[in-house]
């Protein structure tokens, strides 16, 4: 916490450098709001970043962002947890009843990082809590959850879903790149691939990708 309000400036500097035809969306997570968030350390997250859940819309594909710190340990503020379960729920009834394209789902800490049966541990969520929201999510026809949290490479598919976990620019705790997660949305389907930093300067995107980018 020291250097919160430093790193903090660094990150909007950087930020201001994206081209401004790029949106950005910021997932809120543990080292956000705490492993144990509270009404305080939301409001904070909130002030400076902006709304810690929220959906949006684009191209007829429904896009998710939960704040997963809820989900995890609502202990510090079970009254904020109940209303984002409450806005999740009309928000996958919109997409039941739309038949959206595509729903995705975004939020910092992953259902599981292999398998919806896996152990709890810190990097993922409870067995229960878990395979309620897959449930959910599956009814909702949500086709893909994006996640981080984990800082390497996982995920796995549990019915219809697919968990996509992502390793870090930053701090690695495996053996993968520091790198990130380029994903395209096409009419059919939702297709992503990991590039390390060094591979995506010196190569680009692949040709495949681009391609389908390409296609209106």
């Amino acid at each position: 916490m020291p250097w919160r309000k430093e790193q903090t400036a660094d990150l909007q500097r950087v930020l201001r450098d994206v081209d401004s035809e790029i949106p950005l969306v910021l997932v809120s997570g543990n080292h956000d709001v705490g492993n144990v968030p509270t009404p305080e350390t939301v409001a904070e997250f909130q002030q400076t970043w902006g709304d810690d859940y929220f959906s949006f819309w684009v191209g007829g594909v429904l896009f998710l962002v939960l704040n997963s710190q809820f989900l995890y340990n609502c202990s510090g503020c079970p009254a904020l947890k109940q209303a984002q379960d409450a806005w999740l729920d009309q928000q996958l009834r919109l997409a039941e009843q739309h038949r959206c394209r595509h729903a995705v789902v975004f939020q910092h800490i992953p259902l599981f990082l292999q398998s919806i049966d896996e152990d709890d541990n810190y990097f993922n969520l409870t067995r229960a809590i878990r395979r309620e929201l897959a449930d959910k999510f599956a009814r909702a026809g949500v086709k893909a959850v994006f996640s981080g949290h984990y800082h390497r490479n996982a995920g796995g598919t549990y019915q219809n879903l697919e968990m996509v976990v992502s390793s870090a620019i930053g701090c690695q705790l495996g053996e993968d790149p520091h790198g990130l997660r380029v994903v395209v949305v096409t009419a059919e389907k939702i297709i992503h691939r990991y590039y390390g930093i060094d591979e995506l300067s010196e190569k680009g995107i692949g040709d495949d990708l681009m391609d389908l980018m390409k296609k209106k």
